[in-house]
């Protein structure tokens, strides 16, 4: 026999759950009724008036809206039926029953770490590094990259690794000044960025002393003979090291350097591997989500195994969040030969990953029989009800305008609430996103929780 499955809802909410849980139940095979209580709003459901307004039934469990506040197991009684809460949107419950659009099980494993880079370190305090590093980290950085400027020596590069250290970072030192990487590599350093022809012999000693890795770079970005030789030479000396081929601005040879990547790892094909993405999250006018994401697919294809991000330009303030994101979604997609598609909707930023639609607004505005305003946002129109006006129109001006002629007990409160609400509504179909009223917008992990009025 088949699953049978008891729907609790509201008045208003009937005749769009009826539809849901008929292609669902076409779908998924199960056998539903959806019981409808003597209430209009579904969201003001409480467990002990269900528990008194319910009656025993004969079915496997029961769902109840996501909003249903109390303890269950009131309900689970006067059914004499399991009864569970479901999600808050009735539109989630495909998702909820399995017809997922994001991570499955085990998801969330990488092979590319993060260098996370605090760009100018010389010019700032102990407190703004240590801050910046914290940071990175709790965006999933693995290494905190310490960033020398190239104009002067930096005598407290020691003391701010050795903080680093202190507060258990891994530290990466970024200079080409040989008394700047030796005191940073005495203080804990595990990795010098960058060796040339110009400082690689350099690299047997910080080897030999402190176990140091390297990077190995071109003497100029399409100099490949001169990385090769770079690398014969700490093969030679057995010095450890991951090599960086630099990926090159739009514009200023982007695309032959991704082919030099490619070379490199034809040339190399088992060396560890690098790449520098700030070329093109910071120096591109575009999100810089996006761009993470297409050089994690290329990285993780090819086998780079680090990469160095920083967040210096705004666009690019959450950039190492994103990439960290980004390097789980791509070895997923890769390792398993899967798109990488409705698998992580926390990049999804700007616009929501499916727009979802109530329908039949009419008749929901019919059905009203209270004071309270309901908002939605669908097709490109606005849409406000409550028992005794049903508004519709592109312009939050003039619906309020018109709203206030018919309502003279708007009070200030409630003008500012409504104002909010008509604002969100807004963004939502300027930029294709899904309007809840008194629930976020939906921007990723980017998402900031938002307490309704009502609580």
């Amino acid at each position: 026999m088949s699953e049978r499955i008891l729907f609790l809802t509201g008045k208003l909410a009937e005749p769009a759950l009826r539809r849901q849980v008929a292609a669902l139940e076409a779908k998924l095979g199960f056998t539903a009724e959806v019981v409808v209580l003597p209430i209009t709003v579904a969201a003001l459901l409480t467990a002990p008036w269900v528990a008194r307004h319910v009656a025993p039934k004969d079915a496997d469990r029961a769902i109840l809206p996501g909003y249903c506040s109390g303890d269950l197991n009131l309900v689970s009684e006067a059914l004499n039926v399991p009864a569970e809460r479901g999600p808050k949107d009735l539109r989630d419950l495909p998702e909820y029953f399995g017809e997922r659009s994001g991570p499955p099980p085990g998801y969330g494993a990488y092979s590319i770490d993060i260098l996370a880079e605090i760009n100018h370190a010389p010019l700032k305090s102990s407190d703004e590094i240590l801050r910046i590093a914290r940071h990175y980290r709790d965006s999933g950085a693995d290494v905190i990259d310490v960033g020398c400027n190239p104009d002067a020596h930096w005598s407290g590069v020691g003391d701010c690794v050795a903080m680093l250290k202190a507060e258990g970072f891994r530290v990466s030192i970024d200079s080409f000044n040989a008394a700047e990487v030796e005191a940073a590599l005495k203080a804990g350093a595990e990795l010098v960025l960058s060796v040339n022809s110009t400082n690689v012999a350099k690299a047997v000693g910080w080897f030999e002393k402190y176990g140091a890795e390297v990077v190995a770079i071109p003497d100029a970005p399409q100099d490949v003979i001169s990385l090769d030789e770079t690398v014969h030479f700490l093969k030679k000396h057995e010095v450890p090291h991951r090599l960086d081929p630099i990926l090159e601005p739009i514009g200023f040879g982007f695309a032959a350097s991704l082919g030099r990547y490619l070379d490199c790892r034809k040339r190399h094909p088992t060396a560890a591997m690098m790449m520098g993405v700030g070329n093109l999250t910071e120096l591109t006018d575009a999100d810089s989500s996006g761009i993470n994401v297409l050089l994690a697919g290329f990285c993780q294809e090819i086998a780079v195994g680090s990469v160095l991000a920083t967040e210096v330009i705004n666009w690019s303030r959450s950039a190492v969040k994103e990439f960290d994101l980004a390097r789980r979604l791509m070895h997923h997609a890769i390792t398993e030969k899967v798109l990488p598609k409705r698998l992580e909707p926390n990049l999804i930023l700007l616009r929501d990953p499916k727009l979802l639609e109530h329908g039949q607004l009419e008749e929901l505005a019919r059905q009203i029989t209270d004071r309270n305003y309901r908002l939605f946002a669908e097709r490109g129109e606005l849409h406000i009800m409550n028992a005794s006006v049903y508004l519709r129109g592109t312009d939050p001006f003039t619906l309020f305008a018109q709203l206030l002629k018919t309502d003279d007990k708007l009070d200030t409160a409630h003008a500012f609430y409504l104002g909010y609400e008509f604002a969100k509504a807004v963004t939502a179909l300027t930029l294709g996103k899904n309007y809840t009223q008194d629930q976020p917008l939906r921007w990723g992990f980017l998402t900031v929780p938002e307490v309704s009025h009502r609580s």
